[in-house]
């Protein structure tokens, strides 16, 4: 009977206290990595969704973590069903990742009572967020515009003008591509420019808009990572 209470004592790592502050503290920090994202984020894979799954993440590694405790057999046991979970949703930024990584990190540091890492840690990682997401970093481009219009097959005069206009208007351009229409009488091109500094995209729409033989012209400003 002795031997089965102290085993029983010994499988139990956490008091109540402990628990509560625990599971209290990755709710908040989940919050909080879930506010960073949000604040920070850009481009149109924004999810409501995963928000609510970074909160949930940071609670439930907590809990799994406090599960586990210091018994290597559960730990064992958890990996074992949990490998029966299958993950077929595909992340749409690289970035949100590093957030997935954020919540599991909080929620194991909560989990086994390192409250001074759980706070420094999300502490400076919400800095250095804020501090990338403010200074733009890594963007190489801020004037860089995708131009696509329509012109005349066959027509040289007009390739002729539109490439002395965005000579002028545009430090650098790079052929994306060509595609001719069903008819065979037109040719949709898509250029990538990058506009000088002294020079305006709305003035440039309105040159090329005005020469004879082009039609459906379009900027549309390459600010974020797109395909073609």
């Amino acid at each position: 009977m002795e031997e089965g209470i102290n085993l029983f004592k010994q499988s139990i790592v956490y008091s109540p206290s402990e628990i509560i502050i625990n599971l209290i503290l990755s709710f908040v920090f989940g919050l909080v990595i879930s506010f960073i994202y949000k604040s920070t984020h850009k481009g149109l894979s924004y999810s409501q969704s995963f928000m609510i799954t970074n909160v949930f993440v940071s609670v439930i590694v907590c809990m799994v973590i406090m599960i586990i405790g210091n018994n290597l057999a559960r730990a064992f046991a958890l990996v074992g069903a949990l490998s029966i979970i299958r993950f077929r949703t595909v992340v749409k930024d690289t970035k949100d990742t590093a957030y997935i990584f954020w919540s599991l990190a909080s929620g194991m540091a909560t989990g086994t009572g390192s409250y001074f890492l759980a706070i420094a840690g999300n502490a400076i990682i919400s800095l250095i967020a804020f501090t990338l997401f403010k200074t733009n970093y890594g963007s190489i481009i801020k004037s860089e515009f995708i131009i696509q219009f329509r012109i005349k097959a066959g027509d040289k005069n007009v390739s002729k003008n539109y490439n002395n206009i965005l000579s002028k208007y545009a430090r650098t351009q790079t052929l994306l591509s060509s595609e001719s229409s069903e008819d065979k009488n037109s040719i949709k091109v898509s250029i990538d420019i990058v506009m000088r500094e002294n020079k305006d995209n709305n003035s440039l729409l309105q040159e090329i808009s005005a020469l004879p033989g082009i039609t459906e012209v379009i900027i549309i400003a390459a600010k974020n990572d797109i395909d073609y």
